[in-house]
């Protein structure tokens, strides 16, 4: 069933929405709660909620990019069961994803520094300056959390010429947003 005839079920009120939701993008969604949660039960919360979330805002929201949408949503309960889980402890995951990023990132509060809106409008007008490999791979690392070797393997190469990469395109990141004036930690 296309994304279109899903959403219609959405604004009928038809409960079948979620379980066409399930069946057509069930697969992405969990992959990338997986990649930040590595808990099955936790992985299958932040699916469930991310139905139950789809539920709630169409109507009155009709996204135009649905399988995005809903990448959005379970990212971002992804994250957020992840902070509650570890607020007391520091480990691998999400604090290894923002570690490797810390050197691009503001300090102090991105309130003080940049409105989040003008930051994140810098990182895409970067993200756009890339070539389509290099966009793809840093997305997929940073958004989606996919492992080093995932990507090396997927992409037909070695972890350490893919860390090699996602270093260099840090580093270009950084120096965008240094030039834009950003203050970097």
């Amino acid at each position: 069933m296309e994304d279109e005839e899903i959403l219609e079920l959405y604004f009928q009120r038809q409960e079948s929405a979620i379980v066409e939701t399930e069946r057509k993008h069930g697969p992405y969604c969990r992959s990338i709660a997986n990649n930040l949660l590595w808990d099955r039960r936790d992985v299958d919360e932040c699916v469930a909620d991310t139905w139950y979330a789809a539920w709630t805002r169409i109507p009155p929201d009709r996204p135009s990019h649905f399988r995005t949408f809903l990448g959005r949503i379970v990212r971002n309960l992804a994250v957020s069961r992840y902070r509650k889980n570890h607020a007391e402890k520091r480990g691998g995951g999400l604090e290894v994803l923002l570690s490797e990023l810390e050197d691009c990132l503001p300090t102090g509060d991105v309130q003080e520094t940049l409105e989040q809106k003008e930051l994140a409008q810098l990182i895409s007008d970067w993200l756009d300056g890339l070539p389509a490999a290099d966009c793809v791979l840093f997305v997929r690392r940073y958004w989606y959390g996919e492992a080093v070797r995932d990507l090396a393997h997927s992409l037909g190469g070695t972890p350490n010429r893919v860390t090699k990469k996602l270093q260099r395109l840090r580093g270009g990141l950084r120096q965008r947003l240094e030039k834009e004036g950003v203050p970097l930690s």
